[in-house]
C-alpha cells in the first residue's frame, strides 16, 4: 500500500490540481488551439471543470486498465495538451508519469523505455506507425488515445467510474522526465512531490503580482516547468490560452482575441514572436509579464517584447536552471534595465531556497569576476537519474550540483553565464555574448549559433528571416570587432537539430559540420 505522508512532509501533488481548481474557479476558462486527441468532442473551448472532469474519467480509465500505484506509465504521444491531462490522471492513481518528448526519435524513445520497470505506455496511432514502428512495446501494457493497431484502446474502458485518488509519500518517485539531450542520450531525471513544492513555492510568490490576468503559454507539455507554472496559474484562477502550434499567424487571432497579460514560452519561440509585436490587432498590447526559461533569451528580444506591450510597466521574468534543479537563479527586466541589458546576467539565487557558487576544477570558490564552473544548491533537486545512480553521484560535491555551464559572479553576486563547459572555444570568450551582439546588430537573423568546427576554429552558424540570402557586406561590418570566426554557414531554422524546448543541439551541429552532413 502507498505510504501516508509525514506531517512535516509538504509535497505538490499534479493529480488533483485540475479538480482542487476547478472547485475555487470552476466557470474559468481554458481555449485551446486544436481539440484534445482524447476527447476531441469537446472542442477548443473549455473550462476548468471541463478539465478536471477529464483527468477524472482517464484515471478511471487507466485503473480499469489495470494501472496501480507506483507504477511506471509512459506518456508518449502526438503534442497536445491531452499530454498534461493524462499525466494528471496517471497521478492521480498514484502511478508515475513519465513524460517522453514528441520529438523524439524512435530508437532514443525504445531506449528510455527499456530503462524503466514494467512500465505502461501510453501513445496514438501516429507513434506507433511512425518512430515506435520498430521498437519493442510493452507486452500487455501499451494503451492507445485512439484505435491504434497492436495497442488497447483507452475508449474500451469508457464510463468507468473515477478511481479513489490515490496519494505517495512526498519522497517517493512522483513524476519522470528526461534532461534535453543536447550532448547525448536524455538522461531520466526522478521528481517527487516534497522536491517539486520547493520549486513550486518560489515560483508562486513570483506569479503573485500577476494573479488572476489572463495566461498564454506555449511549451513543452513534458517538461517539469509547465507543470509548476501549472500550479501557479491554476491557484490563482487565471484563464488558460494553451499553444500547441508557435507558428506566429496561427498565434497572433488567439491572442488578439484574448489579450492575455501572461505569456510564457521558449527563448527561441519569444525570437520568432518578435513579428507579434507590430502584428495587426496588437497581440502583445496586454501583456504585464513574459516569463522566459530553459535558456539565456537574446537583449534585442527582450526589448522588442516589452516595447510591443502598452502596459505601464511590464516586466520579463527569466530563470536559470536546468531540469534537475528546477529555477536556481531569477532576475526581471523592464523597459529601462532592458536598454542596457547583459544577456550573460541571469540573475541571483532564490533566497531561501536556491545558493548559487563559482568554483574552479578543484572545487575552489573562485573570486568574483572570475571565470568557473556554476553550480547551486537547491531544495528543489531531483531524486536521482533513473538506473543512473553514479552519473548523478559525479554531479554532487558536499549537495552542491555541478550546472555543466561556466560562468561567474560579481562582487554584489550576480551570475553571468559564459557558456556550456562543452561548448567552450580558446579563441571566443563566450559564444554567448557573441551571439547576443550579432542578434542585436543583424535584425534579420532569426538565430545565430557558434559551435566548433573540424579543428575548433569557431564557426558561425546563421539562420536568417524568410528565404533571402545572409548580405555578406552587413555580416562583415557586424564582425569586424568580434573574434576571428570562419565564414559563416547559412542554414534554415527548421534545418538546426533542437530539443523540445527549442534549444539548439550545438554538438549535433559539430557533428554534421564535421561530418560533411551539411556545409
Amino acid at each position: 500500500m502507498p505510504q501516508q505522508p509525514l506531517p512535516t512532509e509538504r509535497g505538490f501533488y499534479l493529480g488533483p490540481v485540475f479538480r482542487r481548481a476547478a472547485d475555487r474557479h470552476g466557470a474559468v476558462f481554458v481555449t485551446l488551439d486544436r481539440p484534445l486527441d482524447v476527447r476531441p468532442e469537446l472542442g477548443t473551448d473549455l473550462t476548468y471543470r471541463v478539465l478536471a472532469d477529464v483527468v477524472d474519467e482517464l484515471s478511471g480509465q487507466l485503473w480499469t486498465a489495470g494501472v496501480r500505484p507506483a507504477e511506471q506509465v509512459a506518456v508518449h504521444k502526438t503534442d497536445n495538451v491531452d499530454i498534461v491531462l493524462l499525466t494528471c490522471a496517471v497521478s492521480r492513481i498514484g502511478a508515475v508519469p513519465v513524460l517522453l518528448s514528441p520529438t523524439l526519435a524512435g530508437l532514443v524513445a525504445g531506449e528510455l523505455l527499456a530503462r524503466l520497470r514494467r512500465p505502461w505506455l501510453i501513445t496514438d496511432r501516429a507513434k506507433l506507425a511512425g518512430p515506435l514502428a520498430d521498437v519493442t512495446l510493452p507486452a500487455g501494457r501499451t494503451l492507445s488515445v485512439d484505435d491504434a493497431p497492436g495497442a488497447d484502446p483507452l475508449e474500451k474502458y469508457a464510463g468507468a467510474e473515477p478511481a479513489a485518488p490515490v496519494r505517495l509519500h512526498p519522497r517517493e518517485p512522483a513524476l519522470i522526465t528526461h534532461s534535453s539531450g543536447t550532448t547525448g542520450l536524455p538522461k531520466l531525471a526522478v521528481h517527487c512531490a516534497n522536491t517539486m513544492w520547493n520549486r513550486l513555492v518560489p515560483q508562486q510568490a513570483m506569479g503573485w503580482p500577476t494573479r488572476g490576468e489572463t495566461a498564454a503559454l506555449h511549451m513543452s507539455f513534458v517538461h517539469s516547468r509547465f507543470y509548476h507554472l501549472l500550479g501557479v496559474l491554476l491557484h490563482f484562477g487565471s484563464p488558460l490560452v494553451l499553444i500547441t502550434d508557435p507558428a506566429p499567424d496561427r498565434v497572433a487571432p488567439l491572442l488578439v482575441r484574448h489579450r492575455p497579460g501572461i505569456v510564457e514560452t521558449h527563448p527561441n519561440t519569444f525570437v520568432l514572436w518578435e513579428e507579434l509585436a507590430d502584428a495587426p490587432g496588437a497581440p502583445l498590447s496586454r501583456v504585464r509579464s513574459y516569463g522566459s526559461t530553459f535558456d539565456a533569451i537574446h537583449p534585442r528580444t527582450v526589448r522588442r517584447l516589452l516595447d510591443a506591450s502598452k502596459r505601464r510597466s511590464p516586466w520579463l521574468i527569466q530563470l536559470y536552471g536546468q531540469s534537475e534543479t528546477g529555477p536556481v537563479a531569477f532576475q526581471w527586466f523592464t523597459r529601462r534595465s532592458a536598454a542596457r541589458a547583459d544577456g550573460r546576467r541571469v540573475g541571483t539565487g532564490i533566497p531561501g531556497f536556491t545558493r548559487v557558487r563559482v568554483t574552479d576544477a578543484e572545487g575552489r570558490r573562485v573570486a568574483p569576476g572570475t571565470v568557473g564552473r556554476i553550480e547551486a544548491r537547491t531544495r528543489g533537486r531531483i531524486l536521482t537519474y533513473l538506473g543512473m545512480q553514479d552519473r548523478y553521484d559525479r554531479q554532487l560535491d558536499d549537495g552542491w550540483w555541478e550546472m555543466g555551464d561556466m560562468g561567474y559572479r560579481s562582487r554584489l553576486g550576480a551570475l553571468h553565464l559564459v557558456d556550456r563547459e562543452i561548448d567552450r572555444i580558446d579563441a571566443v570568450h563566450s559564444n554567448l555574448e557573441v551571439e547576443d551582439t550579432l542578434m542585436s546588430r543583424l535584425e534579420e537573423l532569426r538565430e545565430v549559433v557558434i559551435v566548433p568546427g573540424a579543428d575548433r576554429e569557431p564557426v558561425p552558424v546563421v539562420c536568417v528571416r524568410g528565404e533571402r540570402p545572409l548580405d555578406p557586406e552587413r555580416w562583415r561590418e557586424a564582425t569586424a570587432d568580434l573574434p576571428a570566426m570562419a565564414e559563416p554557414r547559412q542554414w534554415r531554422f527548421e534545418e538546426l537539430p533542437m530539443t523540445a524546448t527549442w534549444k539548439v543541439k550545438r554538438v549535433e551541429i559539430t557533428r554534421m559540420l564535421t561530418e560533411g552532413v551539411r556545409a
